[in-house]
């Protein structure tokens, strides 16, 4: 650490769940070394982005690096892996915070990850507990809000547990320097900040700039690309961040058939000759991806390729991306997903996933703002 950094402000801790302490230990490297490292995926950079072109030229759609002064004032980040997860022999938790009181008026940062039902309550546990011990301000980095398909109701009866996470997340209590932040990437509806009480502040980001990075070396080598975005849902979440490139968006539609067979078709706009590149917030057992492809391809799209930030994938459905038994290529000549969920690295190790690590997007966020000098 630099002595520099040190007179600039006091240590902000860095506390994770275990599912996601790949993401904590990055996100300090990133955010203590600043430009020298921050880039879209973590690869060491000059502190210039990519050369634009179409796709990501405007400044809108290229990742917006913060400034170098911004890096020099900002304070140190420091990762604590002191938390101690274990359970009681009925299975509740039994969470210990080693060295508590370190954290007194602190600024406490926490990562954490709800792939799972089961480790919910824990974290939960956990969150309830910082403001408590005198944090001095209390963020929450939540990269996938699990329940966030479930935002509406459509039938009498449904429960929108959307809603329900929102106001457990809401009962956080308040740190000295007020309300807890819960930070979410790429959330299935813009509309579900206003399920969180006023006790908290919901930041919705997104990590579509990692995206752009990506876009930007495949124009760079020739490619004519275009953006395609599987139904009308996707499109209203995700157009606006590809700005002035209307003519090369292209939206699809689902038919429900019967038997609950879904077909989609091309409702607007023209793949003929060009790479198109799928978009959405999540997948899960990627039916839809699928359909959305083969509809491209018989429009006459020379290749295609997909993103999603969340790589939900139950019961490893991202198995029917890969190559088959006889060998055969996959469809998707990429399949970007991001680490939000903690099985990513594990699936891209298969062709034709490819992973975009969140941490230098939540360095980029952290330091931008939460790090500078208080």
């Amino acid at each position: 650490m630099s002595q520099q950094r040190c007179s600039n402000g006091d240590v902000v801790l860095l506390y994770a769940h275990p599912s996601a302490q790949h993401l904590a230990r990055q996100i300090e490297i990133l955010c203590d070394k600043g430009p020298e490292v921050l880039s879209n995926n973590g690869v060491v950079v000059s502190g210039s982005p990519p050369a634009p072109s179409s796709l990501s030229a405007s400044p809108a759609k290229r990742p917006a690096l913060v400034g170098r002064a911004s890096f020099l004032k900002a304070r140190h980040v420091e990762f604590r892996n002191t938390i101690q997860w274990k359970k009681f022999a009925d299975g509740f938790p039994n969470v210990f915070i080693e060295d508590v009181k370190y954290m007194a008026g602190k600024d406490v940062i926490f990562i954490g990850s709800f792939h799972s039902p089961a480790v919910v309550f824990e974290q939960l546990s956990v969150l309830y507990a910082f403001p408590r011990y005198l944090a001095r301000s209390f963020h929450f980095i939540l990269p996938y809000f699990p329940t966030g398909t479930m935002e509406r109701v459509d039938t009498e009866g449904q429960i929108a547990t959307a809603k329900t996470l929102a106001t457990l997340l809401s009962a956080i209590p308040l740190s000295a320097k007020g309300p807890a932040q819960i930070i979410i990437y790429d959330i299935h509806a813009l509309q579900e900040r206003f399920y969180f009480s006023d006790n908290v502040i919901p930041r919705l980001e997104t990590a579509i700039p990692l995206l752009h990075s990506k876009l930007s070396l495949l124009e760079n080598q020739g490619e004519n690309l275009a953006i395609a975005f599987p139904d009308d849902g996707a499109y209203k979440r995700f157009h606006l961040l590809f700005p002035g490139e209307e003519e090369k968006l292209i939206i699809c539609a689902k038919r429900r058939m019967e038997g609950n067979k879904r077909i989609v078709t091309v409702k607007d706009g023209d793949p003929k000759g060009k790479h198109v590149v799928i978009v959405d917030d999540l997948v899960q057992t990627g039916g839809t991806l699928q359909e959305c492809g083969k509809a491209l391809l018989q429009g006459g799209a020379t290749a295609i390729s997909a993103y999603v930030t969340h790589a939900v994938f139950p019961n490893q459905s991202w198995k029917k991306f890969t190559h088959s038994d006889e060998g055969t290529p996959p469809a998707f000549a990429n399949f970007w997903i991001t680490d939000s969920l903690p099985h990513a690295p594990e699936i891209c190790a298969h062709q034709p996933f490819r992973l975009l690590s969140l941490s230098s997007i939540i360095a980029e966020n952290l330091l931008g703002f939460d790090l500078m000098p208080s």
